[in-house]
């Protein structure tokens, strides 16, 4: 296995538990034979991560974070446990790659003065036809 650049990425890989489990679904005699789904395991308070990191990470992985921290991935995608080892493995670097990066900050959008005065009037139309359908009275 190649050396992971993001020592975040290498740190969760070190910490991670796997567990081989039989898989659920079609598949046939195999999938009621051999447990090829991988569940990994990695508690998320271990990885000393930031505060701004760990909420993002949280938000990210959703249901996946159990109530004792464990960041909980199931693959079962493929028929052998070394390539959802490996599926396991890289969504875990693709969810801590993802926590990892900032979100742009939002740029108020101003309106000029002429979209202000333009929106007001519309408004003030808008009023002018509701204010309108009222009760009739006095058709005399």
């Amino acid at each position: 296995m190649a050396e992971e650049p993001d020592p975040l990425v290498a740190r969760a890989h070190a910490l991670a538990e796997e567990r081989f489990v039989t898989a659920s679904g079609p598949g046939g005699q195999n999938v009621n034979k051999v447990a090829t789904a991988v569940q990994l395991r990695v508690n998320i308070y271990r990885l000393g991560l930031t505060p701004p990191v760990f909420h993002r990470l949280k938000a990210l992985a959703g249901s996946r974070v159990s109530a004792s921290g464990d960041l909980i991935i199931d693959a079962r995608r493929f028929r052998t446990q070394e390539q959802n080892r490996a599926d396991a493995r890289a969504r875990l670097a693709a969810l801590l790659v993802d926590a990892q990066v900032e979100p742009k900050k939002r740029a108020k959008s101003r309106v000029n003065r002429v979209g202000k005065a333009e929106r007001l009037k519309v408004k003030k139309s808008r009023g002018q036809v509701k204010a309108g359908r009222g009760k009739v009275t006095g058709w005399d």
